[in-house]
């Protein structure tokens, strides 16, 4: 199985999309970026093809040039392109219009859309060494006037390297603590003050950069100030409930990616006289991939469903990401286990995936934190 036994629950249009996503995805960005991650390389030369196609505007409303696709939409389209390669997602994908839908005014809005439609990169950075306890921050902002200056610096940011504009996050009130101490910005990439650190050394999606950056009495004016001083905490969290269902979408992409590989080499490979599928002990352990796989999926879309429809539910949110992280980690693993020692051979794709995978229990959010928050939501 696969998203394409659902076919019934996508509209044309989605179902167009994907198929033209998914070629693409199969044909051009699996095999460049199989080579390109060897050196962590960005194949910029297919990020402007995706470009062209437009996939870099599906979160930018139409009214601003965009594709203006719903949540759903674009989780079927972040799922084929993560099922080529998750980091090049991501790549392209950015971190799209969110924060500016969220909380900008017209004008950010359409300064935004205009760096987007031309082919800028919109990232978040948000994590600090403090890692998931985001409320700790040490990065901080002092008004002088009406501009703010700004020191401390973010790890981890995935596009750090290539981001026209980044959305931080500093303290603007020690005393306040997260409920009224830290302010949202918009931060562009030619800002004097701003640094970007070397790119990381990553374990998997190594075909996007992921870079520390750095503010040194770095001015910012009050123009860039996103939302309300002292509401950024509040900003930052309702970012990630946006964006969580979606980077979900991406580790079901994983996941569905080494399922493929597994079946595929479970029908092909010969042990004992007959295929290795038709032994129970793989054959079960591909059962139990596809219901992982199918499971988490229909969290994804269920999570889609509620955000297009305005509903705010946190706790669907969490679960839909927990669920997909934990599926991709679980089914890229086991792909590994189908294959045996071809499994940890780089000759063979599923160790690749195996890597690529485990992020998705890790950022945005880790696993233990979306737990923790859907255990305070159940008990609130």
């Amino acid at each position: 199985m696969s998203m394409r036994d659902y076919d019934f629950m996508l509209t044309e249009d989605q179902r167009e999309l994907r198929d033209l996503v998914s070629e693409f995805a199969q044909k051009e960005v699996k095999p460049v970026c199989r080579e390109a991650e060897k050196t962590a390389a960005v194949p910029e030369e297919l990020v402007k093809k995706a470009q062209e196609m437009g996939l870099h505007l599906v979160t930018l409303p139409e009214e601003y040039g965009g594709l203006g696709l719903d949540c759903m939409s674009y989780a079927v389209v972040r799922e084929e392109l993560a099922r080529g390669d998750s980091g090049f997602a991501s790549r392209v994908f950015g971190f799209g219009f969110e924060p500016l839908k969220l909380a900008g005014t017209e004008e950010q809005k359409r300064w935004a859309a205009d760096v987007m439609v031309q082919g800028g990169v919109i990232a978040f950075g948000l994590t600090e060494s403090t890692g998931s306890d985001a409320g700790a921050m040490k990065t901080t902002a002092r008004k002088v006037g009406g501009d703010y200056v700004i020191n401390g610096g973010k790890t981890f940011i995935t596009n750090g390297d290539c981001a026209d504009i980044i959305t931080i996050f500093a303290v603007t009130d020690k005393d306040k603590g997260v409920k009224g101490g830290i302010t949202a910005f918009l931060l562009p990439r030619d800002t004097p003050g701003f640094s970007v650190g070397a790119h990381e050394d990553k374990l998997g999606i190594r075909c996007v950069h992921t870079n520390s950056l750095f503010f040194e009495e770095m001015v910012l004016p009050g123009k860039y100030r996103l939302g309300e001083e002292g509401q950024g905490y509040k900003i930052a969290m309702n970012i990630l409930d946006n964006s969580r269902p979606c980077t979900a979408a991406s580790a079901v992409g994983v996941a569905q990616a080494a399922l493929d590989e597994a079946v595929a080499y479970a029908k092909e490979r010969v042990v004992f006289g007959k295929a290795i599928w038709k032994h129970e002990g793989i054959g079960f352990l591909l059962a139990d991939m596809e219901m992982r796989t199918q499971a988490a999926r229909q969290m994804v879309w269920g999570a889609c469903k509620c955000a297009d429809a305005g509903i705010v539910n946190k706790k669907l949110v969490c679960a839909a990401k927990c669920t997909a992280g934990d599926a991709a980690m679980y089914v890229a693993q086991n792909a590994v286990q189908v294959l045996g020692g071809n499994g940890y051979s780089r000759e063979y794709p599923v160790e690749k995936l195996f890597r690529d995978a485990k992020i998705y229990q890790i950022f945005e959010g880790t696993n233990q934190i979306q737990r923790m928050i859907i255990s305070g939501q159940l008990c609130r």
